[in-house]
């Protein structure tokens, strides 16, 4: 039988990490855009001077992480991942106790239903509803739990590498550090301005240091 809290917990530990880190970092006010200023260019027809508007260069360093690399490979992630992949196989276990708890309850009616009155029958269809109900309001209890405690977790890793992240930032001279994810807003970023390895081992170092 397909365990449907293992199916929940399955789908949020591929997505909602990655899409809970993009949303955390995006919620963040943009940088202040570099000032502009009038230079003049010389065209060919006329030779006389046109006005353009050029970006003067930002000697400030700028540059990105990806995002589902860095959480792969962040220990303070894998050992919460791993904390809380344990409590889903209590929960699984819990779940899959009640449904079996319920088809024997079934299997047992069906068995004797023939040796029932019509009352005696009537009266333990109704318990069985009874049990259904109630089995049913406890494994959404189980699977609302499991999805309390992923956000939790989420929360609070994110949080410690928002506040690595920038105090490695500001520690080698960042104006600014993007987030890269899959769906986000950046498309395209050149190699050497990828920094996810670097802040990767920031990240494990500091968190080993704790």
């Amino acid at each position: 039988m397909n365990n449907p809290l293992r199916l929940v917990i399955d789908a949020v530990l591929v997505i909602a990490v990655a899409v809970l880190f993009y949303l955390h970092f995006a919620s963040k006010p943009a940088a202040t855009p570099a000032p502009a200023r009038k230079v003049a260019v010389s065209t060919d027809s006329t030779s006389q001077a046109t006005t353009a508007l050029e970006a003067v260069a930002d000697t400030d360093k700028v540059a990105y992480v990806e995002s589902e690399k860095l959480l792969e490979g962040y220990l303070a992630m894998k050992e919460a991942k791993k904390s809380f992949e344990a409590k889903v196989k209590r929960w699984s276990a819990q779940n899959d106790a009640i449904g079996r708890q319920f088809q024997s309850a079934v299997q047992k009616y069906q068995q004797t239903a023939g040796a029932l009155t019509q009352e005696q029958r009537a009266a333990t269809e109704q318990q069985l509803e009874m049990q259904r109900v109630k089995g049913g309001q406890e494994q959404q209890k189980l699977q609302q739990q499991a999805a309390e405690e992923e956000a939790r977790m989420t929360k609070q890793v994110l949080d410690r590498v928002d506040k690595q992240v920038e105090a490695y930032g500001k520690a080698n001279g960042y104006r600014l550090i993007l987030i890269s994810a899959p769906g986000g807003a950046i498309a395209y970023g050149r190699k050497d301005i990828n920094i996810t390895k670097e802040v990767l081992a920031d990240l494990n170092a500091a968190y080993q240091k704790k």
